[in-house]
């Protein structure tokens, strides 16, 4: 991987982490098409590179983060969030061998897309139109939907930003909490993908992700820039997905979804 290569992969990851088009298949087709060798470091980069969306949102949502006088908030992120952590850690194995199916992945992002093109319909009637109108229960119940995202290709922001709509949200407050709640799992995923989980085989099999950051220098620029390059777009992604989520709806998104995923199915059928 090169710094050109590591700058668009991060553009990628920051654009698309936050919206209802799958971070992870945008990330895995773009380094296909750039030709890029599937290697041990370019999973632990993809996965990295999400440190620098967290900074965003919490950046950008500073006060609710740090208002330590509002502690029902973190109760209930870290209610939301113990779904993820079990079954991630449970089917982690599955998840790892369906990444390397483009062909799984593009299908469920036109089978994603046919569910976004109808999502603004179920939903008419929000009740729900600020994180402290959601209860414990609401929010544990909306972390069980971001368990959907594990299949490659659904997305976690669509999931649960579906899973808080069905739990009576407006589309602007569903939202938001898929962002807080983007936080602890991500940072989850992070810690464990890099410090954690052991990567490779044969001669690099003990070898965390951090050591691979680490042995040497160009690792440690890869790592930094793409972090830095996350961040920065994201800050900008996540407001303007909030506007236009607010205006039109989730049909854009369906539109896109089913065309990309069409043309990713041709491309890789054909390849």
């Amino acid at each position: 991987m090169d710094t050109l290569q590591a700058i668009i992969i991060a553009i990628i990851e920051g654009l698309t982490e936050y919206l209802p088009i799958s971070s992870t298949a945008h990330m895995g087709f773009a380094a296909d098409l750039l030709g890029m060798e599937e290697s041990e470091f370019l999973k632990m980069f993809q996965v990295s590179i999400q440190f620098g969306a967290i900074l965003s949102i919490v950046v950008l949502y500073w006060k609710k983060f740090f208002d330590f006088s509002n502690f029902n908030f973190y109760i209930k992120l870290i209610a939301a969030v113990i779904p993820a952590l079990v079954l991630g850690y449970l089917f982690d194995d599955l998840i790892e061998e369906v990444l390397g199916n483009q062909i799984a992945i593009s299908s469920v992002l036109v089978l994603g897309g046919v569910v976004l093109l109808f999502a603004d319909n179920w939903f008419k009637n929000p009740t729900i139109l600020d994180e402290k109108e959601i209860t414990v229960k609401k929010a544990v119940i909306i972390g069980f939907w971001q368990c959907l995202a594990m299949m490659p290709g659904t997305s976690r922001s669509a999931a649960s930003i579906i899973g808080g709509m069905t739990q009576g949200l407006s589309r602007k407050a569903a939202a938001e909490f898929s962002f807080f709640l983007a936080v602890p799992t991500m940072l989850a995923v992070t810690v464990y993908s890099i410090f954690v989980k052991t990567w490779g085989k044969g001669t690099v099999t003990e070898m965390k992700g951090y050591e691979m950051i680490l042995q040497d220098q160009n690792h440690i620029n890869l790592f930094i820039i793409g972090n830095i390059v996350a961040f920065v777009v994201a800050l900008i992604a996540v407001k303007t997905f909030i506007n236009l989520l607010t205006k039109y709806g989730f049909k854009v998104w369906g539109w896109y979804r089913i065309i990309i995923g069409i043309a990713l199915l041709i491309y890789f059928y054909t390849k």
